[in-house]
């Protein structure tokens, strides 16, 4: 089997539950109805090939476990026996890692030992693995996750563990994580220990999640968007009585030049400000892709080493005259 897909979506847990399911034991190691925790370890070799990722760990260890012949019967540690299937489970996380040799010398030992010995590799990209190993395979693609199962589990992960969140915070910990579980799971974790650390613990606000993930507050993004011209829709109505249109270039500049001096990251800046903009219900097509055309010009230039004060204020100038 091969996995890929965005990371955070639940490719190794898929693989280990299995695992997990045939060969017994629960994610604790323990003793489960179905047979003995031993045959986990025994039957599983599960690998890092970003770390070992050469032709002879390919060679040495997983040829060695691969050949190995496993019992359809065990017996456990009480004496019993119970049936476990004829073959055993190799793991490769981050198998685009791997050299092209140490492929291809894994696409041997695949077709000798497939009658005892299965495969899963997990990546993040197919493009990496070589066509004669990925077409051994059966393909399986992970998307990222929506967000009703993302709030439903950070939901159950805030209620066993007795942490106070709002929906406003959770909400906020979809958005910042871009349907990467994991990496929500450790917004909220340092959250919670960031709101504790105090003798008199405070709520974990929005805004706490925001400056753990490094994305710029709702707010700036807001008040820099008014400021160009954009109208702003707070509780599904037009929010035209605060808007404070820059007049002329002097007041663009002054905006641009109190971002970088609050030091928000202007990639970062530019990815929210172009969601904003994206999903904007108001603007035409045009004043999109008139402001999608300035913001390519800005990444490639920034990525090139562009400096990021200028291009900022390039940006919004081309934003401004566009709306």
């Amino acid at each position: 089997m091969l996995f890929y897909g965005p990371p955070g979506t639940g490719k190794t847990s898929t693989i280990l539950a299995l695992a997990r399911q045939l060969f017994g034991g629960d994610n604790n190691g323990e003793s489960s109805d179905l047979s003995s925790p031993d045959n986990f370890r025994n039957r599983v070799l599960e690998l890092n090939a970003s770390d070992e990722r050469g032709i002879t760990v390919v060679r040495e260890k997983i040829k060695t476990f691969a050949k190995q012949t496993p019992r359809a019967i065990t017996v456990s540690s009480d004496g019993q026996s119970y049936p476990s299937p004829p073959y055993k489970i190799i793991i490769l996380d981050e198998a685009d890692s791997m050299t092209q040799d140490a492929q291809a010398a894994l696409r041997r030992i695949m077709e000798t030992y497939a009658t005892i010995t299965r495969f899963c590799l997990r990546h993040i990209t197919s493009a990496r693995i070589i066509e004669p190993l990925a077409s051994r395979c059966s393909k399986f693609r992970f998307t990222t996750l929506d967000d009703g199962s993302t709030r439903s589990r950070l939901e159950y992960i805030a209620s066993q563990e007795s942490v106070s969140i709002t929906p406003d915070v959770i909400s906020t910990l979809i958005q910042v994580s871009e349907g990467d579980l994991r990496k929500s799971i450790t917004y909220l974790q340092s959250a919670h220990r960031l709101s504790s650390a105090s003798l008199s613990p405070d709520p974990i606000t929005t805004r706490d999640i925001q400056e753990i993930a490094g994305t710029v507050p709702d707010e700036v993004i807001e008040s820099f968007a008014q400021s160009l011209g954009i109208e702003i829709i707070n509780a599904m109505r037009m929010d035209t009585d605060s808007m404070t249109r820059c007049k002329s270039f002097e007041g663009i500049r002054n905006q641009v030049r109190g971002l970088i001096q609050e030091g928000w990251g202007v990639g970062q800046l530019l990815s929210q400000l172009h969601d904003m903009i994206n999903l904007h219900p108001t603007l035409t097509s045009i004043q999109k892709s008139q402001c999608a055309l300035a913001f390519a010009e800005a990444d490639k230039a920034l990525c090139d080493g562009g400096d990021e004060e200028l291009w900022l204020l390039e940006l919004a100038v081309r934003i401004w005259k566009a709306v």
